[in-house]
């Protein structure tokens, strides 16, 4: 059993956490974690991840508690306009702001996760971030990670498909917007994953002038073909990648590799079952994969433990169980934001209003990274780096991540970080 988790900040000893339980196997393992589920753990649960950045101040600790640390990082709620509405926020803050900083970098991740998805890469961006004089951010999406769980509604009708996607991007883009302008950011630098990386691109179009570059990570809605080879299915049976520690250069996505990557999905997509019919009848109703594992109920930390087993296998054993946990709280928390999926993918992650033919009218620099093993296909990436050219852009690049699946920033974080490090100081034409 894993000891309690107690950390230490300069001379100022942290509270413990009890340390996560164990990932159940048992129906009565199961039952206990579902009973213990809830607000409380899943801000503990969070925290776990956070703790394990020197830098990091839970409530209440004063600056002074990290010394002389370049960057001091805290978690907090930011209320938003809407009764009941705030966006659950990490901001890592330079201690020596710099007149000729670069933007801030914001992070945002994918569909029904959260913040502590990106707990590898907070130390990287810190570091860019002291040695910059900026800072970096991560936001947990409206109605997502531990964001507030409103009410999500769509009024326009079921055939109405550009008003559907309208208002389910407003949902997001808005929210995100007022919550820049309540931290008081002019301009930054979004980072996003999957989903997040779809609203990102979203943010950009509709609020141009407040969005310095877009890096995307395995972008959801990108390509326009809907026989595309994404399968979001491959989500619940991928196993995690053991990306190397050691960093190597990462190179622009040669044609070559692009292939490579959609052989394995066009091999693994004959092999998917029948219950691609089932998946589809669940879709289009409306229905989220986290309601189904809300339905089960008592059996639902055990659902969530044989996902998290396999697929952050790459991680090690004690980030594994608390990345569990993290992962069960925010499942088990109040649909909401969740229900966007429908009204914004068709099945298979086919958008219903694909990026590749609304990313050309952004004049900044956008960057795509495709992990080597990803199910998201890279095509349009590739399609959307050609549409950019030709509309006069040529800030567009594509690279493909080795050793790496759908969540390369967790499965290979060196190169990763390097390369957000490398985009982040880069300057373009």
């Amino acid at each position: 059993m894993p000891s309690t988790l107690v950390a230490s900040t300069s001379s100022f000893p942290l509270l413990p956490i009890p340390p996560a339980r164990e990932i159940p196997v048992t129906f009565t393992a199961s039952l206990k974690s579902w009973w213990t589920a809830g607000e409380k753990q899943g801000a503990a649960a969070e925290e776990r991840l956070l703790r394990r950045l020197p830098f990091f101040l839970p409530e209440k600790m004063p600056a002074s508690a990290v010394g002389d640390s370049p960057v001091i990082a805290r978690s907090e709620r930011i209320q938003l306009t809407a009764p009941e509405h705030y966006l659950n926020s990490l901001s890592i803050k330079s201690t020596n702001p710099s007149t000729n900083a670069p933007p801030p970098a914001v992070l945002l991740h994918g569909y029904g996760a959260g913040l502590g998805f990106f707990f590898r890469n907070f130390p990287a961006l810190a570091k860019w971030a002291g040695n910059r004089g900026t800072d970096v951010y991560a936001v947990d999406w409206l109605g997502m990670g531990r964001s507030a769980r409103v009410p999500f509604r769509i009024k326009s009708k079921r055939a109405d498909i550009p008003g559907r996607v309208r208002e389910a991007e407003s949902f997001f883009v808005d929210s995100l917007e007022e919550w820049r302008d309540k931290i008081g950011l002019e301009k930054m630098t979004l980072i996003g994953h999957s989903l997040g990386a779809y609203f990102s691109v979203a943010y950009a179009l509709r609020y141009p002038t407040r969005v310095h570059k877009l890096i995307l990570l395995s972008p959801a809605g990108v390509p326009h073909d809907p026989n595309n080879l994404s399968m979001p299915s491959r989500e619940l049976t991928d196993t995690g990648e053991s990306g190397s520690l050691a960093s190597f250069p990462v190179e622009p996505a040669s044609d070559s590799e692009i292939q490579l990557i959609r052989d394995e999905q066009r091999a693994i997509k004959r092999e998917e079952s029948r219950s691609r019919k089932l998946l589809t009848y669940l879709w289009e109703g409306g229905w989220s994969p986290f309601q189904v594992v809300r339905s089960t109920v008592f059996w639902g930390p055990m659902l969530v433990g044989k996902y998290s087993s396999r697929r952050f296998s790459g991680l090690t054993e004690d980030e594994t169980r608390d990345m569990h946990d993290y992962i069960l709280n925010i499942t088990l928390s109040k649909g909401s934001g969740e229900y966007c999926i429908s009204h914004i993918l068709a099945p298979y992650a086919y958008a219903r209003k694909p990026l590749v033919d609304r990313i050309p009218a952004l004049k900044i620099p956008i960057t795509f990274l495709y992990g080597e093993h990803d199910w998201m296909d890279p095509v349009g990436g590739l399609q959307s780096v050609e549409k950019l050219r030709r509309a006069g852009n040529v800030n567009g690049r594509m690279f493909a991540i080795p050793n790496a699946g759908h969540h390369l920033y967790l499965d290979n974080p060196a190169a990763v970080n390097d390369l957000l490090i490398e985009e982040l100081n880069l300057t373009h034409r």
